[in-house]
């Protein structure tokens, strides 16, 4: 038996809410994806989709081998680490008082975790270089929510291509990944670190301190910026 298991897990939605999508993935020792599996959410919410994610993963992993999960969402991560055990303490109300948001998938998630060891650890999404894992559930995600079918190693799927829309998808590795944004202009985009967690209209969230650029949109993470702002 393993003595430890590597995993990411993500979710997408396109337009939060929009069509929405889910993704895990298991590495190997060496921490190279070995087997994964995404699939569809209809329309849905990004935190609902990010919820689903580790829903499955954990659903998905023996409960008698300590898991690490990573993942890019701050509010999934949260709500199963810190807030959690004072919900069920108000009977599942928030500090307000009110109902909590996605209370079923969060039910479900406590009671995947109970007598588990999980370690949750946190990942920046959408990094020069950053995690694979979280870059393959991403991806997996992402085409999930777009192509609203069904995924993963055990339907024989290749790998998930680069999320469309992000422009920076494709170089996120070599040389050119490491090139600022341009406008058509020709002068760098510019980019600031984030003062507090927002979110890009591709539908992800960025997280305090996370690099940002300004969109047509809006601010959002860099390499979503396709066009002049």
């Amino acid at each position: 038996m393993r003595e430890r298991v590597v995993a990411a897990c993500d979710g997408a939605s396109k337009g939060n809410p929009g069509p929405a999508g889910w993704a895990w993935v298991v590495a190997d020792e060496s921490e190279s994806p070995t087997r994964w599996e995404a699939g569809p959410l209809g329309k849905a919410t990004n935190n609902v989709a990010e919820l689903t994610a580790l829903e499955r993963l954990l659903a998905s992993t023996d409960p008698g081998v300590p898991l690490e999960v990573r993942m890019d969402s701050q509010y999934a991560m949260k709500a199963v680490t810190t807030w959690l055990p004072g919900w069920k303490r108000n009977g599942w109300k928030t500090s307000a008082g009110k109902p909590v948001a996605n209370q079923d998938l969060v039910v479900r998630i406590d009671e995947l975790l109970d007598g588990r060891s999980v370690e949750f650890r946190y990942v920046p999404a959408h990094q020069v270089d950053g995690d694979p894992l979280n870059d393959f559930a991403d991806r997996a995600a992402s085409q999930a929510a777009t192509e609203q079918q069904s995924a993963g190693s055990g339907f024989g799927s290749p790998e998930p291509p680069p999320a469309s829309g992000a422009a920076s998808a494709a170089p996120r590795r070599g040389p050119a990944a490491a090139k600022p944004a341009r406008q058509r202009s020709g002068t760098a985009a510019r980019t600031i670190k984030a003062k507090f967690p927002g979110r890009c209209a591709c539908g992800r969230s960025y997280a305090a301190g996370e690099a940002i650029a300004k969109n047509p949109q809006g601010w959002g993470h860099p390499e979503c910026r396709t066009v002049d702002a």
